[in-house]
């Protein structure tokens, strides 16, 4: 099994605290980027900063929390941690339910420092082509020029590295059918503590994540489902979170030099902390609950739906398009484990020189769709 790593992005611009995206996939590392537009990122200076390498372990531990946080204060640190866990476990549970044959294997590791996570995966099942479900809890340190953009602070001040702490989980679920669409979701919360050499600095805090369907044939019962499941969740918190996390979800998605979307969207939300984080925490949990109610029913129609050669070969190309990912990018270029960053892909995959479907085909309104993303509900 490869070993489980996580992947940090942090960018920023003047004013904005630092923007950190997460990867329990990747390396772990951290870039600095600036950007005008929260779903655009321009790179410009990389300063990687390692965190102490990972051990795999025989047995998962009570908790990946360093004992100076607590295990049952009631923390924000604490609790994100209880409901990745209890997460994974419930999606992975309805997943070998559903797959009937294929079981997760699992990889836990720590950190000599504190940190850590469990990779899970099942790979050539009955349903499932490959199930990545990931977890990382993990502490490090951020450039100090991440934390000087964060601060309205003089401008000749300049504080050491910056304490960081972070917890996500992430998934990518490849079934073999190719009417039964791959999904993707990601839940993580971040902190950063007071430098050491500026002492009284304010902890800062953010929710980011998102769930999104890609499917290689588009069945609009089941995509209005998929969103519809994602607008109820959001609808108890804020009605304006689901149609500003569905555009986030369609630009942040998108292959610029495809000039297409990955497929056809879902939610997609980053540097949440405009709300009392007590809300948030439940919003980012609600999200959470909602993958497999909005997912399983899908495959339970689609996994046994007849299909020929040139349907799976289809699918194939569409899920070569699991390679361009930002997660995935990342981690290759920051020297991350590959097998770790990679677990994430597809078993198969397919390329051809200028495919074009036939206009009007199913295959040509799927382009369409990630070409032209529109209101499904």
């Amino acid at each position: 099994m490869p070993t489980a790593t996580a992947t940090l992005s942090v960018s920023f611009a003047p004013s904005k605290k630092p923007h950190l995206s997460f990867c329990p996939f990747g390396a772990t590392s951290i870039t600095l980027t600036n950007f005008t537009s929260p779903p655009i990122r321009r790179p410009m200076t990389t300063s990687a900063v390692s965190i102490e390498k990972e051990t795999v372990i025989s047995e998962r531990p009570h908790t990946f929390l360093r004992q100076t946080d607590g295990e049952d204060n009631g923390s924000i640190r604490s609790r994100f941690q209880s409901m990745i866990l209890e997460m994974q476990e419930s999606v992975c549970g309805a997943l070998e339910a559903l797959d009937g044959a294929g079981k997760f294997k699992e990889d836990a590791w720590t950190r000599p420092g504190g940190g850590g996570g469990i990779s899970r995966v099942l790979q050539d099942g009955a349903v499932f082509e490959k199930a990545g479900v990931n977890i990382s809890v993990v502490y490090g340190v951020m450039p100090p020029e991440a934390y000087r953009a964060a601060k309205a602070s003089a401008a000749d001040q300049k504080p050491g590295p910056v304490p960081f702490f972070a917890a996500g989980i992430s998934s990518v679920l490849h079934p073999k059918n190719p009417f039964a669409p791959t999904l993707h979701f990601n839940y993580r919360y971040f902190e950063t503590d007071a430098p050491k050499d500026t002492p009284g600095a304010p902890r800062q805090w953010w929710f980011g994540g998102g769930t999104d369907l890609t499917p290689a044939y588009i069945f609009e019962e089941d995509v209005k489902h998929f969103h519809s499941v994602q607008k109820r969740a959001c609808d108890k918190f804020d009605p304006s979170f689901y149609p500003q996390f569905k555009k986030w979800c369609d630009d942040y998605f998108f292959i610029k030099h495809r000039g297409k979307r990955r497929g056809l969207g879902g939610i997609f939300f980053d540097d949440l902390n405009d709300y009392d984080q007590e809300m948030l925490l439940s919003f980012a949990t609600e999200c959470a609950d909602s993958v497999v109610p909005a997912y399983i029913p899908i495959l339970e129609k689609r996994k046994d739906t007849p299909f020929n050669e040139s349907q799976k070969a289809w699918q194939q190309l569409r899920s070569g398009r699991y390679v361009y990912d930002r997660g995935t990018t990342f981690g290759l270029k920051t020297g991350g484990r590959i097998e770790s960053i990679l677990v994430s892909l597809p078993l198969t995959a397919r390329w051809e020189y200028d495919h074009k479907p036939e206009e009007g085909s199913e295959e040509w309104k799927l382009l369409d769709a990630c070409m032209n993303p529109k209101d499904w509900i």
